[in-house]
């Protein structure tokens, strides 16, 4: 093992905006790294490692340091005074964009909203901000008697690091013995925990997304499809994780992304073939949402979040006779949709995933106890009713009403918050049967919000014959495919 240690001015700085201007993308692979330690034991640790090159490493506070293998581990250094941190709160949301709409509505007011994810979404102001009492938001005061610290360990040095630390080799880094890449960062979030980030172009960040999202059997058609509002969707989306100093994360939240050594041909053919293009709506990138089925319909982007709609996002159905023509029905009506549930499936593109339909019988008992868990029923409240109040165009439920006694309780979910509270809900597209007092009927389709592309119907496309232009003028009417290197940042 050969190691060198040295001390050197500054240097290490973290732009999100010059890292996207240069077609890279930082994904926060390891989050909230610290959290668990406790003064008994320092239980979270990373190890860097190569075969042959050495790993270079650049601390803020001027530490430089080389070798093919080190361990980071974080330690809880006591304060001489505690730090006490105060912020309204807002939330959670069962979404970022819900998270966003709000945001979006108090900077118009005049406020500086940050959005977070400590746990679940959130919107922070300032402690000192001066607003009327009459908000949701409540005050947090956190009081920190200690600061989690990284520190640098090998064979031979225990030395203490700043963020952020750069962290980079000329080959692949095995990071607790997993191959990732080549460039990292830590950073320190805003919880006081840390972020392991990874710098990436968007091409191979792709090859980690792909075969997670829609899979690496798809046909090749699908997977550019998927490519080019994949990439659109993260260039779109790039600010989620601002607070934390990085771009995306690699969970459900963001897009699910794994490193991947040996992506498959049609795969690494799909991401070249389609490299740099993005999807745009009048010359801006649109926000790609996209889902596993969407049951035979697309949804509006504002029947499924609290936020505006945005005109490519139509609700459309995936006949594969009179494909992409508009609903003839109104779905928003129990009746019609329940018709329209009963469709033979051999009608629809998408009919093949697992749940393009799906019931679900559920015990009164299990649905009490999912609100009690939540805290927003109390322990001993019983569940009476459960009512549809609103659909939207295509048939989703916008706004239910659960109804108990013993006390007399209204809780009303819009929305994502259904599906956020309901987890047992694969979607908001569903009817619903009260078989007795004890036990509810839920009838459905799809997997997912249910706007954007539809991966099953994609899928299905692709197999019948669809290029992946065509499958995405269905799922985003009105859009142009452009290059990222032609936009205006």
């Amino acid at each position: 093992m050969s190691y060198l240690l040295s001390y050197a001015a500054n240097s290490v700085e973290i732009n999100l905006d010059d890292e996207l201007r240069q077609g890279n993308i930082l994904i926060g692979i390891k989050q909230y790294i610290g959290r668990e330690v406790n003064e008994k034991e320092d239980n979270q640790f990373l190890i860097f490692t190569t075969d042959n090159q050495l790993i270079e490493l650049e601390s803020t506070n001027g530490i430089k340091h080389q070798s093919n293998e080190f361990k980071i581990v974080w330690k809880r250094l006591i304060l001489d005074s505690p730090i006490i941190t105060r912020r309204f709160v807002l939330g959670p949301f069962a979404s970022y964009e819900s998270a966003f709409k709000q945001s979006t509505i108090l900077q118009k007011e005049g406020y500086n909203p940050e959005i977070a994810y400590p746990n679940n979404w959130e919107v922070w102001l300032p402690g000192d901000t001066n607003f009327s009492d009459d908000n949701d938001f409540q005050l947090e005061i956190i009081k920190n008697d200690y600061e989690l610290v990284p520190f640098l360990e090998n064979d031979y040095i225990s030395q203490q690091l700043e963020g952020p630390i750069s962290i980079t080799s000329q080959e692949e880094i095995k990071i607790n013995n997993k191959n990732y890449g080549k460039y990292f960062y830590l950073v320190k979030d805003s919880y006081g925990s840390w972020t392991l980030i990874q710098r990436i172009s968007f091409d191979d960040y792709l090859k980690g997304v792909l075969p997670h999202e829609i899979g690496s059997n798809s046909p090749l058609e699908a997977l550019k499809a998927q490519a080019i509002i994949a990439r659109t969707w993260a260039f779109y989306n790039s600010n989620r994780f601002e607070i934390d100093n990085y771009h995306l994360c690699i969970s459900t939240q963001c897009q699910v992304y794994k490193p991947i050594s040996q992506p498959s041909a049609n795969i690494i053919r799909a991401i070249s073939e389609t490299s740099n293009l993005i999807l745009t709506f009048e010359d801006l990138p649109v926000n790609a949402f996209y889902h596993a089925s969407n049951g035979g319909i697309s949804a509006t982007a504002n029947e499924s979040w609290q936020m505006d709609n945005f005109s490519y996002f139509q609700s459309r159905l995936d006949l594969i006779n009179n494909f992409g023509n508009a609903i003839d029905m109104s779905l928003n009506e129990d009746s019609n949709l329940e018709e329209f549930l009963e469709m033979d499936r051999k009608n629809f593109f998408g009919k093949d995933h697992y749940l393009f339909r799906w019931e679900k019988f559920i015990p009164k008992e299990q649905i009490e106890k999912i609100l009690v868990n939540l805290q927003l029923l109390p322990i001993d409240a019983s569940l009476v009713n459960i009512e549809i109040l609103e659909r939207g165009i295509s048939g989703r439920v916008t706004a239910l009403k659960i109804v108990s006694v013993k006390p007399s309780q209204e809780i009303i979910l819009l929305k994502d918050d259904i599906r956020r509270t309901l987890s047992f809900l694969p979607s908001n597209l569903f009817i619903i049967d009260k078989k007795d007092d004890d036990l509810w009927h839920f009838k459905g389709g799809g997997f997912g919000h249910g706007v954007g592309l539809s991966q099953s119907g994609a899928i299905e496309m692709a197999k019948a014959g669809f290029s992946y232009e065509r499958i995405l003028d269905h799922y985003y009417r009105g859009t142009d495919i452009l290059n990222m290197d032609d936009l205006k940042y």
